[in-house]
This record gives C-alpha cells, structure tokens and sequence, in this order.
C-alpha cells in the first residue's frame, strides 16, 4: 500500500485532518479527521510503501499493546484508508 500523492496531514486547532492538495485531488472534497494514533501511523509510513504489518509494528513500539489487537486496529484503519480513497493498494 501507499498513501496517494495530494494527500497532507495537517495539525489544525490541536486536530488532525488529511485534505487533499494539488491538482492530482481537485475533485477530493472531503477532510479526514484522525485522532492522534492514526496521526502517527500516518505519519510512520508517509511517502513509502506499507503493509498491515508495518502498521502493526508502529503500534506496538508506541503503545503497550498485545499484537493481535494491534494486528486488528492495523487492518481496520488500512480498510478505512483505502475506503477513504487516500492510499493504494
């Protein structure tokens, strides 16, 4: 997977929002809320290539998490990327 070119984390009012930029978005008219985890996986596999199992990793370097819930937050969150129309497969 990887995140699409256009598309920016932005910290606005102490709130996370990825909005689409450039011309590669301009039919993009959506802004993606992400509470500070997401924020952080964003920000953890931006501009390269990514698998459920990196985000995974992520998750349980920062937080104290046992692998399979982070395993299942990992591949809910990708769902919702590639839902969301923000990363490719």
């Amino acid at each position: 997977m990887r995140i699409k070119e256009g598309f920016t984390l932005r910290s606005i009012v102490g709130q996370y929002v990825v909005i689409g930029e450039g011309i590669e978005q301009v039919d993009f008219n959506k802004m993606i809320t992400m509470n500070d985890s997401a924020a952080y996986l964003w920000q953890g596999v931006e501009g390269k290539d990514f698998t459920v199992e990196d985000l995974t990793k992520l998750l349980t370097d920062k937080y104290d998490v046992a692998e399979e819930k982070a395993a299942s937050d990992a591949a809910r969150i990708a769902s919702k990327w590639i839902e969301a129309g923000l990363v490719e497969e």
